[in-house]
């Protein structure tokens, strides 16, 4: 598969010093200054307010993955409220304690289904994230227009942000990720975050989450009474593509809610 310029490239390292960095050539950030409830939509109706909260990779910043949100310009996401934190900088154990922007300790790298986890740092990044979502729906936002996406790192917490938030969402979509946490998470999994979909994508040239992590996904998700939307890129390295966000802004308007 040929990724289409312009591409979101985030590469992991096992290096002293290790970055990942976006290669935003072309792209421009753009920024949304309303914050209304509703806005009208082309058929004459109104749509509601929705949250896209976008989760960083390993060494990242929210900043400079904010240009992700000029690839989605549909009608239906116009009333879109974005949020791209940071993580805190921490000592990372696959950087040789490095101090980096993580949302929680990676032991290995390349990470397979087999790698250690670091569940204790994982639910406090969980928290974190919880936090924001019961931020925005307090400010008026449903549930189920809040949509949680996230690549390697991020795309890890967001899984276990989803399954372990006690409403069902919108959606969860995982860009090149794994599961974060063994079985035992299952019995807290609520029945209504069971109803939350998941979009997992994952590039099957990637030699640093390795494509047998992200396929074990789907059947975690199937032992916990839930499905997902698995899509494979062939030729695609540790990163994120044209394509890929073009199908999860395809993804997500299908599913934004409207207003009365």
């Amino acid at each position: 598969m040929r990724v289409v310029a312009p591409t979101l490239a985030l590469f992991l390292k096992p290096v002293s010093l290790l970055t990942i960095t976006i290669l935003a050539t072309s792209l421009f950030v753009c920024f949304f200054s309303s914050r209304q409830s509703t806005v009208p939509s082309e058929t004459g109706g109104r749509m509601a307010r929705s949250f896209m909260l976008w989760l960083h990779g390993l060494g990242d910043s929210g900043p400079a993955n904010e240009p992700i949100r000029t690839f989605f310009s549909s009608p239906e996401l116009r009333n879109a409220i974005w949020s791209f934190p940071s993580a805190p900088s921490t000592p990372v154990s696959c950087n040789y304690g490095a101090v980096m922007p993580s949302w929680f300790d990676i032991y290995e790298i390349p990470i397979t289904a087999e790698s250690p986890k670091d569940e204790s740092g994982l639910l406090k990044a969980v928290e974190n994230v919880h936090a924001m979502i019961d931020k925005e729906v307090a400010a008026g936002t449903n549930p189920e227009n809040v949509f949680v996406c996230g690549f390697s790192q991020g795309g890890a917490l967001t899984l276990a942000s989803v399954l372990l938030y006690p409403k069902t969402l919108g959606g969860g979509a995982v860009f090149s990720g794994w599961v974060p946490f063994n079985s035992s998470v299952i019995d807290k999994i609520t029945p209504e975050a069971k109803k939350t979909p998941i979009l997992w994508s994952h590039g099957m040239a990637d030699r640093t989450v390795l494509f047998e992590a992200g396929q074990a996904g789907p059947p975690f998700l199937q032992q916990s009474g839930m499905t997902c939307e698995f899509k494979a890129y062939p030729d695609l390295a540790h990163s994120i593509s044209t394509e890929e966000l073009l199908s999860l802004e395809s993804w997500i308007k299908t599913r934004v809610t409207s207003s009365s």
